[in-house]
């Protein structure tokens, strides 16, 4: 908690800074960055301002907007759906984790994971979760897609109540180098439902340098 700030941390921008200070200070070679959902979001507004820190990117369950924009861009909600969905967070955050951690998690014959989810989300500093959630599913990165050269893979999930697959369709034509990767796993967070499958996918692409 001391090293957050609201006023830099209310939009995705701030957390893109903080990741730069840190690829600077660990000075990796050619590092994979993977981030999951709004973190794919924040790994590419670092990339596109210091490609030189980024070996390649995994998008996994990537959403850049969460908005549906007619004609060309299909988020998932309307924009009422996620003032909405701030506004419950504002109200109450058990209730709202309780509620969204189902539809985020996906595979409801497996009720542990949004269990788990749910009180990881209560477990949230409320304010820093309000402002999270206002950064995560009221901003829009999509600007930054088309500025980025660093070899990305885009890993999409099945039954994404989240980032439907237009999504991932609408990444692949404005990236300038990406593979898209359609993965088994239901849900927005497959990294937790099927770890196994997410890893292979990270370890194959490991090996991809943006050839073809």
């Amino acid at each position: 908690m001391q090293a957050y700030d609201p006023r830099r941390h209310h939009a995705l921008e701030g957390y893109a800074d903080d990741l730069l200070v840190l690829l600077d200070e660990l000075s990796l070679s050619d590092p994979v960055f993977v981030g999951h959902s709004a973190g794919a979001s924040i790994g590419a507004l670092a990339a596109a301002r210091a490609p030189g820190l980024f070996g390649q990117l995994a998008m996994l369950a990537p959403s850049p907007c969460f908005r549906n924009d007619p004609p060309d861009y299909h988020g998932g909600f309307e924009a009422a759906q996620l003032h909405e969905l701030v506004c419950g967070l504002a109200e109450g955050q058990a209730a709202w984790a309780q509620a969204v951690a189902p539809l985020a998690m996906g595979n409801p014959e497996r009720p542990a994971l949004a269990r788990g989810l749910a009180d990881k989300f209560c477990r949230m500093d409320p304010d820093v979760a309000l402002h999270w959630a206002r950064a995560t599913f009221l901003g829009d990165v999509r600007p930054v897609m088309a500025e980025l050269g660093v070899p990305t893979l885009v890993m999409q999930c099945r039954d994404d109540a989240l980032a439907p697959p237009a999504v991932g369709e609408w990444l692949l034509r404005r990236l300038r180098s990406a593979r898209l990767l359609r993965l088994q796993a239901r849900g927005h967070c497959p990294h937790v439902s099927e770890p196994a499958e997410v890893a292979q996918a990270l370890r194959q692409h490991g090996r991809w340098r943006g050839e073809d």
